[in-house]
């Protein structure tokens, strides 16, 4: 039986399903998966299934003074891997002092984690996301002698890729979601042999299809023709840029456009959000519904008429493939890997990023062409089944994960493993 430790900054998580999913998938295969955390997650908000992995993971942060002191030791009395792991921390380019120091912080619990796995012959170690913990995974892997492999999804290639270089090179091979972020990888990274990036993508499940509404009368018809939903789900973090989408919101109003939004998910810029939609008087139009667990999710997919994404940075996101499958239309900045999910005017529409126009006139176009749209969204239905079904993405995941792990090192000419899509 393989014995492979996964970990993740935070885990188990609601807003991360695709990790509990992965490992699940290989225990289904006969894999032993130890999962790990970084940090240490409240159980609050967990379902009765994410509560079972929480139980069974072993969390990093904070670390106890006995781990901490047992960790400095093993570091200490391996100093050939000490000097090899300190080197990037001294020389990666990219990385300001306060990362630098951060990532020594990471190195200790590296060896940490390496100290927990070392009497469970753990022979791979995965990391999803490329933040602190796939650093950890390299530490620990580089101190036990094993082979460790990462993720790659969004933010974590873009817009903080630190010590990535090394990261990189250490690897078994890398796993990302989108063909943009594998030549992305290649063309910045241009020492990463090519085979060592495999394109994967995540998926959700099919939706039935909803029950047929009752005909509504005709003043009733009228009122919802003049208005307009909008939602948007994500976490409230700079990078979501909900700013961007309130001011647009403010400019749709001034057009005269009658609509709603609604704004589902938590994070640390509700207070400035919630000012910003005050200063704006847009109150009545535009709302911060907090947190929803995902099974609360499709009510308000299926009453909304348009979903909207105003990332600065992204994979190719999960909600968007839900929105889609829920046959709803979808409006999304032409970034990164989302023209792969999102094809401008066939199954959803794009607008150039940044541009509070661009957006406002596609949100008004659409508004007034919803009625002629049905082909689209169908076709966006008909998209994510045969392009981004979950369970076979996860089988396809763990078919490669498992026969790239059990290849000797240096060897990734497999035939099987050439196809760096086997999803799509």
């Amino acid at each position: 039986m393989t014995t492979i430790a996964y970990i993740a900054n935070e885990f188990p998580s609601p807003l991360e399903p695709y990790v509990t999913d992965e490992i699940t998938e290989l225990r289904q295969r006969g894999a032993q998966v130890i999962c790990c955390s970084g940090k240490r997650v409240s159980p609050n908000n967990l379902s009765l299934a994410e509560r079972a992995f929480w139980k069974e993971t072993r969390f990093f942060q904070p670390l106890s003074d006995d781990e901490l002191v047992r960790a400095a030791r093993r570091l200490a009395s391996d100093r050939h891997n000490l000097w090899q792991l300190l080197q990037p921390l001294l020389w990666d380019r990219g990385a300001s002092p306060g990362r630098r120091i951060r990532s020594l912080g990471h190195t200790l619990m590296g060896a940490a984690l390496a100290e927990q796995l070392a009497p469970l012959a753990v022979e791979h170690i995965h990391a999803h996301h490329g933040y602190f913990a796939s650093w950890m995974a390299l530490t620990a892997a580089r101190l036990l002698g094993i082979s460790f492999s990462f993720t790659l999804h969004g933010s974590d290639l873009l817009q903080r890729a630190d010590l990535l270089s090394a990261k990189l090179r250490a690897c078994r091979f890398c796993v990302t979601l989108s063909d943009f972020n594998r030549q992305y990888i290649l063309r910045n990274y241009p020492a990463t042999p090519a085979e060592k990036i495999i394109v994967q993508r995540l998926g959700v499940d099919r939706v039935p299809p909803c029950p047929t509404p009752a005909p509504a009368a005709e003043g009733e018809v009228e009122a919802e023709q003049r208005r307009l939903c909008l939602l948007s789900v994500g976490r409230l973090h700079r990078v979501k840029d909900y700013r961007f989408l309130i001011q647009a919101c403010a400019a749709l109003r001034d057009q005269g456009l009658e609509f709603i939004c609604w704004i589902v998910g938590e994070g640390p810029d509700r207070p400035a959000l919630e000012s910003q939609i005050a200063a704006l008087g847009l109150q009545g139009r535009v709302h911060l519904i907090g947190y929803v667990p995902r099974t609360d999710l499709p009510g308000y997919y299926r009453y909304a008429d348009l979903v909207v994404m105003t990332s600065k940075s992204e994979g190719i996101p999960v909600v968007l493939m839900e929105a889609m499958a829920h046959e709803k239309l979808v409006l999304a900045p032409a970034i990164t890997g989302i023209p792969e999910l999102v094809e401008h005017q066939r199954t959803g529409f794009l607008y150039q990023p940044s541009s509070l126009p661009d957006f406002v006139s596609a949100v008004s176009w659409i508004h007034g062409h919803r009625a002629s749209l049905a082909g689209i969204q169908r076709a966006a239905a008909a998209s994510i089944a045969a392009s981004y079904n979950r369970q076979r993405n996860l089988r396809a995941f763990a078919q490669q994960f498992l026969a790239r792990i059990s290849q000797s090192d240096g060897n990734y000419a497999h035939p099987v493993l050439q196809q760096v899509r086997l999803s799509v």
